[in-house]
């Protein structure tokens, strides 16, 4: 295939859920079977198959609210890479958020980055994914903690504070990830904060975390860290120097770092004061 064919590409639907995990499997990516499910069933998201119908690349749009939308889970299996698929899917995922009036934003990778970049992105904050494995050890004693649990009657209060301090609504994305049976959550004193641990394909993530200032921020993810078996993912802005101090501390290491990115607008990839650990560059 020529990178100037024109591809047969698809909206995903429900019975899409394996094959878009096979290939985030293969990628050795995180994402779950209820992420995909979120994809398709929230966002619009798009594939190609090859000749017998196997799903061999995939790109999603979220439209989080009237202004914004994310793009990603950019997949191509290996075989098939290097042939415009990837940018085409792209295309239609920019189409889907313009059309509907919504700034494009996503997350890249440096090589990406600069992908990107020729077809109109502007790059906005750095952050930088955090790695740790087994049972790290803890930031403080849990005795010394304030954060209480949540869950799904919570709904709400996490979304005003995401939303304010992100700036974007995500009250899907929420809901979704606090009705998982895996995910747990956690509210800071007088319900200033929260942060969200949940599942994941190769390791738990943590995030977002969003806070009034570095030592809440650190008294919740030192909660969020609590009990996990297994390694742990969490993303980073290199500004919450704090939180990457701590992990540091706590034998996390850097795994990779990425950029956020919009389409023509800086602003919509300005870093956000208050948000302290992100949902992952799947989400935002």
């Amino acid at each position: 295939m020529a990178s100037s064919d024109v591809l047969a590409i698809e909206r995903l639907a429900a019975h899409d859920v394996a094959g878009g995990l096979a290939l985030s499997d293969a990628a050795g990516w995180n994402q779950t079977a209820d992420d995909w499910s979120f994809f398709i069933s929230a966002g619009a998201a798009f594939g190609v198959r090859d000749e017998a119908g196997a799903l061999i690349a995939t790109a999603a749009a979220l439209p989080y609210d009237a202004a914004n939308g994310w793009i990603s889970m950019v997949l191509v299996e290996a075989g098939q890479r290097h042939r415009g698929i990837a940018s085409q899917l792209v295309d239609a995922c920019v189409a889907s958020l313009r059309e509907a009036g919504r700034t494009p934003v996503l997350d890249a990778t440096p090589a990406g980055a600069a992908v990107y970049a020729r077809i109109g992105f502007v790059a906005g904050f750095a952050f930088e994914r955090w790695e740790g494995g087994g049972a790290p050890r803890t930031i403080a004693p849990p005795a010394s903690r304030s954060a209480v649990a949540a869950g799904p009657s919570h709904a709400e209060t996490l979304i005003v504070l995401d939303r304010s301090a992100g700036g974007v609504d995500r009250t899907l994305l929420l809901r979704s990830f606090l009705a998982r049976d895996e995910t747990c959550a956690w509210l800071a004193p007088g319900e200033t904060g929260f942060a969200i641990r949940r599942a994941g394909r190769r390791a738990a993530q943590i995030g977002p975390i969003v806070a009034a200032d570095d030592a809440a921020a650190l008294d919740l993810l030192g909660t969020a860290l609590d009990g996990i078996v297994g390694r742990a993912f969490i993303d980073v802005p290199v500004h919450c120097t704090a939180v990457g101090d701590a992990l540091t501390r706590l034998g996390f290491v850097r795994q990779r770092p990425f950029v956020r990115m919009a389409l023509g607008d800086a602003r919509a990839a300005a870093p956000r004061e208050g948000v302290f650990t992100l949902a992952g560059p799947e989400f935002g």
